[in-house]
């Protein structure tokens, strides 16, 4: 995809009931927009639109006083200067469901 930037999103939220239960959605949103490749880790490549749209949901869905989710925002030479060990290297993949 062209204009397509790459994004780390990692999160952890507190381990309670009812974090649980965001966690889960906020995991199963996370699929419909990346990989995930660790336990709180997805890698996500995305348009501006596509980005604004991942924000506005993890917006909604996290409470900022108990959860914390990061997004780094990587550039093509960040993207090739990675180094993997025991898994493949991140790619693009062909679709993106939203």
């Amino acid at each position: 995809m062209k204009d397509t930037l790459f994004y780390l999103v990692i999160y952890d939220l507190p381990d309670s009931k009812a974090a649980n239960k965001r966690r889960n959605r906020l995991h199963k949103m996370l699929s419909g927009y990346g990989k995930w490749t660790q336990y709180s880790v997805f890698e996500c490549f995305l348009t501006t639109i596509q980005f604004v749209k991942l924000q506005q949901k993890i917006e909604k869905l996290i409470k900022p006083k108990e959860d914390s989710v990061r997004i780094y925002v990587l550039d093509a030479g960040s993207l090739k200067r990675t180094i993997t060990y025991g898994s493949e290297e991140p790619r693009q993949e062909v679709a993106i469901v939203l």
